[in-house]
């Protein structure tokens, strides 16, 4: 039974806290059953905004004849483009499993892997070390740190996902063929993300939402202007529970009754609290759901390792698990769902599981993105989430001169205690994903509102819908932006 001083449990964000122990001479087990990288760099951020970015490009073109450029896409090589951010993120992934296979202090399995016991992982195959049959070996270790991840939540109260064929998000992202019609159920980031791409790609796009607005976990203003956004290009339906996907053998239109009524169509049937029923056809179905923890896969029960009610594996201020000896980062854990906040706790993992230490994880200024058309930038509380006394402050692109520039009526939204407090930042529209970021720095240096809409801003740059949002929320004078 090979022993270590630390297994890692997942080759994303645990990558870094193998890598970490390596260097400070601890033999380390590294169990994954991918590619190196984890969801993000595989099937999550990374191609997806490699995509986007394509997408984006592609309407700055369509809309450069409002700005009096004429300009027109030609061709888009849908395939071509898939291939190549495929061909990249593969190169990066095996470039990180060579570095790790190079090392002498880690063993890597890049095979599934599951608890047996008390920090004993048993996984299915030892090939990837060099072990003679490739058979069950149980590994054990003093430490082990649960860098998991996370997969797309396929939900059991749709019929027929047995049957249909759909699409989740890594499935989407490697889609060499573009369909001519998506239906995207769901109404989350990543349904924004992907309905953006497609939509950009020529595809016509339909979302089935169950939520009332799109992205409804954002600030509700914000959240609306999204959704109204997207109504205007997309066919969107908020407040639909999808109850059913068909192979939709009816659907063909008026005169292909020759082909026996066979379009290769797919069916999504859903339905409203109040009981009206909608049908809506595509020849994919991308089913953008929600993810759900693999605490699961990885068998942590018998590990003794406690998990929430949705799956979550529970942890403390230290990302210590309910196991003695088992830490948990990432997705798995639940504290965010993001890349950047699995990082931060893969430093706190490592100060913590390698180093012996006792530090508490802290996420200041602690932001997130959607990088849909237009794009959202988030950071502390929504509106409906505070009571008493709060101030908000807002204030529109186009009272900028480069906001103006850009022809959009996106805005930044600030809200603020009654002390100066930052309790909230929320902006939607062109670069959001960078405007937040002023905010979050700030956060995270303990200043205030007041210091925001104080502090000196370049004209004519974008970020003066920052310091406008903050001025108006503290009640500042007007200046000349």
């Amino acid at each position: 039974m090979p022993e270590f001083d630390i297994i890692v449990l997942g080759g994303g964000t645990g990558n870094v806290v193998a890598s970490a122990a390596a260097d400070e001479g601890l033999d380390v087990a590294l169990v994954e059953r991918d590619r190196l990288g984890g969801t993000c760099l595989n099937r999550g951020c990374n191609p997806s905004k490699k995509l986007i970015h394509r997408a984006d490009v592609v309407r700055t073109v369509q809309q450069a004849d409002a700005l009096g450029v004429e300009a027109s896409v030609e061709e888009i090589r849908f395939a071509d483009v898939v291939d190549e951010v495929t061909a990249k993120i593969t190169a990066e992934a095996e470039s990180k499993a060579e570095t790790v296979r190079e090392s002498d202090r880690i063993t890597f399995y890049r095979t599934e892997g599951r608890f047996v016991g008390e920090r004993t992982v048993e996984v299915d195959s030892a090939a990837e070390s060099g072990d003679a049959d490739g058979g069950p070996v149980e590994l054990t270790g003093e430490r082990i740190v649960l860098a998991g991840g996370s997969r797309p939540v396929i939900p059991d109260s749709i019929e027929g996902t047995d049957e249909v064929e759909f699409l989740t998000s890594a499935d989407a992202l490697r889609l060499r063929e573009r369909p001519d019609r998506l239906v995207v159920v769901g109404g989350g980031y990543i349904a924004a993300e992907m309905s953006h791409f497609f939509d950009a790609m020529g595809t016509e796009v339909s979302i089935v939402g169950h939520g009332d607005r799109l992205v409804d976990r954002e600030d509700p203003e914000i959240a609306r202007h999204l959704t109204d956004a997207y109504a205007e290009r997309h066919e969107v339906h908020t407040g639909y529970e999808v109850t059913e996907l068909v192979e939709d053998g009816d659907g063909a239109s008026e005169g292909d009754e020759g082909n026996g009524g066979d379009s290769g169509e797919k069916l999504v049937r859903a339905a409203s609290d109040d009981g009206e029923e909608i049908e809506v056809r595509g020849d994919e179905i991308l089913l953008a759901t929600g993810r759900r923890p693999n605490a699961d896969s990885w068998n942590v029960e018998a590990a003794a390792i406690d998990t929430d009610e949705k799956g979550f594996v529970e942890t403390n201020e230290y990302l210590e698990t309910s196991a003695d000896g088992v830490w948990a980062i990432g997705d798995i854990a639940g504290n965010y769902m993001f890349k950047h906040s699995g990082d931060k706790e893969a430093e706190y993992a490592v100060r913590n599981a390698i180093r012996g230490e006792r530090a508490a994880v802290e996420y200041p200024g602690m932001a997130h993105a959607i990088f849909g058309s237009p794009q959202v930038g988030s950071l502390g509380k929504t509106e409906d989430e505070l009571d008493g006394d709060y101030s908000v402050g807002r204030f529109a692109y186009d009272r900028t001169a480069l906001g103006s520039a850009l022809d959009t009526d996106g805005f930044a939204k600030a809200i603020a205690a009654p002390d100066g407090e930052v309790l909230g930042f929320h902006v939607v529209g062109p670069h959001a994903s960078m405007l937040v970021h002023e905010v979050a720095t700030a956060v995270a240096a303990e200043a205030d509102a007041d210091r925001l809409a104080e502090t000196i801003h370049v004209h004519p740059a974008l970020s003066e819908v920052v310091q406008g949002a903050f001025r108006e929320a503290r009640e500042f004078p007007p200046t000349g932006i």
